[in-house]
């Protein structure tokens, strides 16, 4: 059975206004994810501008995404090196 050239047309029509929208999708999304990075930025000044240690509210930020245990086992790994090099 041929396919006629209507039906491939047709069949590109429709794969690409899919494809279309899975662009604009995305685009929107990405137009999202800039304007929460805006917010983060601004929460984080206004943090700053209180007095916080921005750089130490990033780690506790990344901490709280972890596993309590990861970070125990972490932790643990580094104080051994600290005090294998004397840090302490």
């Amino acid at each position: 059975m041929d396919i006629t050239e209507d039906e491939k047309s047709e069949n590109y029509r429709v794969t690409a206004g899919e494809l279309r929208q899975f662009v604009e999708r995305f685009e929107r999304l990405d137009e999202e994810k800039k304007a929460i990075a805006e917010q983060q930025k601004e929460v984080m000044a206004e943090a700053k501008g209180r007095g916080y240690d921005v750089k130490v509210l990033r780690k506790i930020i990344a901490l709280r995404k972890r596993d309590e245990n990861d970070i125990a086992e972490e932790e643990a790994v580094l104080e051994m090196y600290k005090e294998a090099l004397g840090m302490h």
